[in-house]
C-alpha cells in the first residue's frame, strides 16, 4: 500500500490518481500525526508499503516522522521518498544517507515517481518475507537449529545423527518439526528460502 503523507489536499488527490492509474492501493493521509497513528496500529500490507512524505508539514516535518520510522526500524519495510517544493541539496544526502528510499523535488516527473514507488513496494514485500522468514526461524528449538544447519550443510540423517550423538528417528522428527515450522516441503526448498 502506498501512504501519502501531505498536508496539500490536490497534491495528496493528484497522487491518488497517479497510484490508481498504476494499479496501486493508496491510502492518503492530511498529516503526519494521522499517518504516525496507522503505523503504530502495526498494520502492514503483505503486498508491501512505501511512503510518500512531504517534508514541511504543519503537525509534524517529514524529516521527524522519517527519523520515528528509521527509530523503530521500519524504513525497510516502509520505504521512505521524500516529495518538497522547498527541499535543499544537503537535507536531500543527509536523508538519504539515513536511509530514505528517494528524494524528489516537487514538481515531479510522475512516471519517475510512480516507477520508484514501485520499486519501493518491491523492496518492502521482500523485506516482509524476510522479516516472516526470521520469525519461523525463532521459533526453532536449539536442537532444531543444530539438525537445521547440518541439513543445510547437505548431511543425511545417519550423519546429523552420529554428529550429534543422537538417534536416527530423533533427527527424522527434528526435520518434520523444522520442515513445517518453516512451511518448506523439502530440504532444497529450506535452502533456497534461508539464502
Amino acid at each position: 500500500m502506498l501512504h501519502i503523507v501531505d498536508d496539500e489536499a490536490v497534491v495528496r488527490d493528484a497522487l491518488t490518481w497517479l497510484a490508481t492509474s498504476r494499479g496501486i492501493v493508496s491510502r492518503a493521509y492530511e498529516g503526519a500525526l494521522q499517518f504516525l497513528q496507522q503505523v503504530d496500529s502495526g498494520d502492514f500490507d503483505p503486498g508491501g508499503d512505501c511512503v510518500l512524505l512531504d517534508v514541511r508539514m504543519p503537525d509534524m516535518n517529514g524529516v521527524a516522522v522519517f527519523d520515528h520510522l528509521a527509530t523503530r526500524s521500519l524504513t525497510a519495510r516502509m520505504p521512505v521518498i521524500f516529495l518538497t517544493g522547498h527541499g535543499d541539496v544537503p537535507m536531500a544526502v543527509d536523508t538519504l544517507k539515513r536511509g530514505a528510499f528517494d528524494f524528489f523535488e516537487k514538481p515531479f516527473n510522475d512516471n519517475q515517481l510512480m516507477d520508484r514507488v514501485q520499486e519501493g513496494l518491491a523492496g518492502s514485500r521482500q523485506a516482509g518475507e524476510m522479516a516472516a522468514v526470521h520469525a519461523r526461524l525463532a521459533t526453532l528449538s536449539t536442537r532444531e537449529r543444530e539438525v537445521l544447519d547440518l541439513i543445510l550443510a547437505g548431511k543425511m540423517n545417519k550423519v546429523v545423527a552420529d554428529e550429534l550423538g543422537i538417534s536416527m528417528r530423533t533427527v527424522e522428527v527434528h526435520r518434520a518439526h523444522i520442515f513445517d515450522k518453516m512451511q518448506v516441503k523439502t530440504a532444497v526448498e529450506l535452502a533456497g528460502l534461508l539464502k
